[in-house]
Parts: C-alpha cells; structure tokens; sequence
C-alpha cells in the first residue's frame, strides 16, 4: 500500500477537521467557517458551518482575476448540429453574470428556486452557474422527460423560474421541450412565474405572452450582476435521482462542501491540472454533468467537454476518439455501457485506430459495473489507465478508485480500487456485523460522511434517514452489494435487491454477468432472478451478441450456459438465457434490471421516467415470449 494514499486516508479519518480545512483554503471564502464539522440540533452534519461563499466566483471569477481570462472553459462539440462552439474563462464569466441579471430581473434571489430543462448546451451551464451567482437553488431536470415526470418536480421544488430550450435533438429525431412545459405547468404550475425559453434553429417554440420570455432578447437588455454570499449549508441545488416513482426523491447538496470535494476529486482523485482539457460524456440531468461537466472542472480551472451526441451512430463508433483527437482531451470520463456499445461496433478497434489519441491519459468508468471483459477490451487499444470507480447520486463524488492523483495502484479488472481518502467503507452481513474478505455483503459508509455528500432530501428529512441511516446504525447505507479481497480493493457488484437466492445460496447477478461476459459471442448482458417453484429463485440470462457474432443462436446459448456452469459451479443452477437485439436502459446508462426481472415474472411493472427507449421492453417481452419464459407481467 502505497505510504502517502495509508496516511492521507487515516488521518481523513482520524482527524476529519484538519483534513478538510486544509483542502478548504484552496478555494475562496468571503467569510470563514467558524468549525469544519459541527451537528445541527438535529444531529445533521454540517460542514464548514458559519462560513460563507459562492461557487461560481470559485468557478469562474478568481480564475479571471488570476489571469486565465483567455484560457478556454468550455468546449461545446455538437454532431447532431454540426457546431462547435468555445467560451473562454472572460467570456464564460460575462455571459452568467448577465444571465444571472436575466434572473435578478425576474425577482430570483437566493433561496429561490429555478428548474432547468435543457439539453447540453452552453446555456444549460450558463444557467447553473447563474443561479449559483445569486444564490438560488437549480433543480435540473433530463431534457425529455414527460410532463409528468416534470410535473412532479415542480410540485416538490416549487421553482418560480423555468429555463428551458425550445427543443432538444437526438441523432433521428428532435424532440419538443415546450408541449412537454405547458402539459406539465397545466398540472402543476402554481409556482412558476415564468419561463425563458432558449429557441433553437432546428424547432422554435410558439411563445406565450406574459409567461414565456425569449433567452436572446432577455439577455440583449440584462445588466450583468456580481456574486452574492452563501452560507457554507445552503444548499447549491436539487437532483431527482433517476427511477423514481410517486413522489420524487430530491438530493440537495449543500454549498460549501460541494466547493471543497469538487476541488479535491478533481485534483486528488482525477489528477486533473489547471488548463488540461476534462471530459465527462454524461449530460447535466445526471449528478456526473453536475459534479464533473458545469463544476468540477472549471472549479479548478481546467476546460470543460460539452458533448452533444452519442457514443455510436453520430456518426459512427469513432464519435468519442473523434473528440479526443480534436479537443486534446487528457482526462475522459464515461459509462461503463458506452465502451459496451463501442465495442459492439468496432470489436477489433479497427475505427478507434485511425485517431491520434495520444493527448488521453486516463480513462474513467463508472455509472454501474464495469465488467473485466470490457475493461480489460479498451485497455488493451488504449494503454493507459481504465479506472472503474464507484459512487452514487447522493454522494456526488467518487466512493471508491485508483485515485491517481495519490497513488496508482495496480489495475484489478473488475474492482474499484480502493477507498478514497474521507471515506470510511465496509462490508456488514445482514445483522450489521462486519463480515470477512471475499464475501459478498451490503455495503456501507461509516458516518459522518465527507463533505458534498446529500445530508436530506428537499423537504423531506425523514425520507432521508429512513431511506440511508436507518438500516444500519451509525452507517450509510448505499443500497449496494459487494466485498473487499485480500489486498483491500472493493468489489461492487450489484444492487442489494439484485442479489438472488438460489436454494438457500445468495449469489450476486454481477459475478454471473461478468462470466457470461467474458464469452467471445458476447456484447453485453443483464442477469435477474427467475421465480423458481423449487429453488426459490434461478438466474435468467438475456444477452446482447457482438455484430460479428458467429454460428447457431442456440449453439451459443448452450456455450455460455456451459461456461457459467464450468466458471461458477452447479450452485448457480444457470440454464435459461435469452438472446435479445438490445437491453432496456435508462439515460444515463444504468440496465434496468428491476423491470427485466417483473416483466420475467410475471409481475405489474411502471414504465420507468428514465428509460432510454420504452420500445426496447416489447423487445424482451418478444423474446422472452419465443423462449416460453414466465407469465409476462403488464404495465401497473
């Protein structure tokens, strides 16, 4: 273990105040904090308590002053629209500080919130830096989400503004935002006052008088406005996890410890440096566009890649090298089923050999599992780092991984690597007693978690220890499964309700998966539990082939059925597998293994907000129907 990664952990650990005050004075406050760790009334951590600052002058303003007015921000690379556009630090900074006068015109102040439904484009960020500016509170939604889902996001945080674009555009389509706002506000609405509409050439929107502004013309007559104060505890924004049904689940991440893990991740855990040109192809309706695309990146002063396309198909399986080559990208960051998706495409890396890809020097995964035949796939056309690492929405920075800005340990294809340094995690069995190496468990974080970790929800404080303190005393409960191994690295394997019981035996859908992918044939898969009248349960297999993938569809099945058996021994009793043209997902990359397993069993299931394309789930249901599988289930 490498000395400089064991002390920095332990004495994050041991002497959390020192730590992070240190981290701290990297960034600048207008009024010091008065503790680094204190507990509300409520026994709420709260960091940096009594201090005061603004995340867009950290973002943007003191790199100004400290002479990077020139240096680029952001990279805005558009192939569905054929644009690219760059903004450098000064331009970046004029721009939100008249947006942020768009808002202070409109009656926002801080406390207040605004909802943003946007895709990626500038403006999007523009937008949250600008609320960032004046102190009120963004709540980003997807851009294309359905009105109810947008409906129920405005019935919870209450905004008084909607930013929106006129419409967002896909490689075969575009799609409408404004019916989706005026559906959504005829339901819920009461709140908002107005909307600022960003109008794309490809599809304006008809405006309503007295409720909807034009973003052009708001700005054209806007006086740009400075930062205002905020208190280290006030919260920054709202993210709606993804996959929520009833009533949204809104993560509010406070100001200034988010300030303090967005400078630290970047510069101890992604080993980024001022200038370097970072990439996350994720979106900012997800917390990696909000942590590594609007914030992180620029907090410390690097320029930001805003990618508006695919992985494949825009225009081919080079899009993601395309952009490496053209923009230097030195750190890229991405989801595990992207490099799947490649991989598909161009499995002999035939495409990604023709760019110059010698300006990356570290690729990062992470959304869900990265299996070891995937990894260890573009590792070998790379040759450079693939760090998998592994943290959540609630969290907003990373868990667990190489950090390679400490130390870079060696790779172990399928694990995280190991805790980053603020994180105290561990292994307990059901009982919530620590169990030993190598076997699976949920896994936990020891409290108080670090700072930029959720400490409740948007109006529902329960909801928050119900759902992440409650099961286990004195730990936050992450809803995952895995275990560490000898040398201390943590495997993460599944969600804890993914772990099956086949005749008494609890064995983690992951561990199947990553064999089944490990076959030749095959491009990705999705493991879940099948009802079983004599075990209880059995794994179900549904597997994407590679294009070239050869021979006899049943021939293939009988292997990788075979392989499992062979690998993983009898217990696993894998004998049922399905061949599917793709896997339902949502669109942030996450298999959406819950509903596979309803749709199997037989059981009432509702179409998730987040996935990707609802056609895909007649797509299993055809296929699971060919293979005399289940009752199918139906939409509740």
């Amino acid at each position: 273990m490498s000395d400089e990664y064991a002390k920095l952990h332990e004495r994050s650990l041991d002497d959390p105040d020192g730590f992070w005050g240190d981290v701290a004075k990297a960034l600048d406050w207008t009024c010091p904090w008065t503790s680094v760790l204190s507990y509300d009334e409520d026994g709420t951590p709260q960091w940096f308590a009594g201090g005061e600052t603004n995340t867009c002058w950290n973002a943007l303003d003191r790199h100004v002053e400290n002479g990077r007015a020139k240096q680029l921000a952001l990279i805005y690379d558009s192939p569905v629209t054929g644009t690219i556009r760059r903004l450098t630090y000064g331009e970046l900074t004029e721009q939100v500080a008249r947006f942020a006068g768009v808002l202070a015109g409109f009656g926002i102040a801080r406390g207040d919130r605004a909802l943003i439904y946007m895709p990626l484009v500038p403006e999007s960020i523009i937008a949250m830096l600008a609320c960032a500016r004046i102190g009120a509170i963004h709540s980003v939604v997807f851009g294309g989400f359905a009105s109810r889902e947008l409906a129920s996001r405005i019935r919870d945080a209450q905004p008084k503004i909607i930013i929106a674009a006129s419409c967002g555009i896909e490689p075969t389509r575009i799609v409408p935002y404004k019916p989706v706002i005026d559906s959504a506000l005829e339901s819920d609405g009461g709140s908002v006052k107005a909307c600022i509409i960003l109008q794309r050439s490809e599809l304006e929107a008809d405006l309503i008088e007295g409720l909807d502004y034009d973003w052009n013309a708001c700005m054209d007559v806007a006086s740009p406005v400075s930062c205002v104060p905020v208190k280290a505890t006030d919260p920054l924004y709202i993210l709606y996890t993804s996959g929520t049904t009833g009533r949204p689940k809104g993560i509010v991440r406070p100001s200034g410890g988010h300030l303090v893990a967005m400078e630290y991740s970047m510069r101890r855990f992604y080993n980024v440096q001022p200038g370097e040109v970072f990439w996350a192809a994720s979106d900012i309706g997800w917390v990696v566009g909000h942590s590594y695309i609007a914030y992180g990146p620029l907090i410390v002063g690097a320029t930001a890649v805003l990618y508006e396309g695919k992985p494949v198909g825009t225009p081919d399986a080079g899009a993601f090298w395309r952009v490496v080559q053209d923009h230097k990208v030195t750190t890229m960051f991405t989801a595990p089923t992207a490099i799947r998706a490649i991989k598909r495409e161009d499995p002999d890396g035939l495409v990604m050999k023709s760019y110059n890809l010698s300006s990356l020097r570290a690729l990062f995964v992470a959304g869900e599992r990265c299996d070891p035949p995937t990894s260890k796939w573009i590792e070998s056309f790379l040759r450079i780092p693939i760090v998998d690492h592994w943290w959540q929405t609630e969290t907003g920075w990373p868990i667990s991984g190489n950090a390679l800005g400490i130390h870079q340990f060696p790779t172990k294809h399928g694990a995280v690597s190991k805790p980053i340094p603020g994180w105290d995690v561990h292994v307990l069995d059901a009982k919530g007693k620590r169990i030993k190496d190598d076997q699976v468990g949920a896994i936990v974080c020891k409290l108080p978690l670090p700072p930029g970790v959720a400490t409740t929800l948007w109006s529902a404080p329960q909801r928050y220890n119900d759902e992440y303190l409650a099961q286990f005393k004195g730990y936050y409960s992450t809803g995952d499964a895995g275990y560490f191994d000898e040398d201390g690295y943590l495997h993460v394997m599944t969600r804890t309700d993914d772990v099956i019981n086949v005749a008494g035996h609890r064995l983690s859908t992951g561990a199947i998966e990553e064999v089944i992918a490990s076959h030749e044939d095959v491009a990705e898969c999705a493991v879940v539990g099948l009802n079983d009248e004599i075990k209880g349960q059995v794994p179900l297999g549904l597997i994407v082939l590679k294009v070239d993938a050869e021979g006899a569809l049943v021939s293939i099945i009988e292997d990788i059925v075979r392989y499992v058996r062979e690998s993983m021994g009898a217990v696993v009793a894998f004998k049922v597998a399905v061949i599917v043209p793709r896997l339902p997902k949502t669109r942030s990359g996450k298999i959406l293994r819950g509903t596979i397993a309803k749709i199997a069993n037989g059981e009432k299931y509702l179409l998730p907000a987040t996935i990707e394309d609802p056609d895909v789930l007649d797509e299993i249901k055809q296929g699971l129907m060919e293979s005399k599988i289940g009752v199918l289930g139906t939409r509740g």
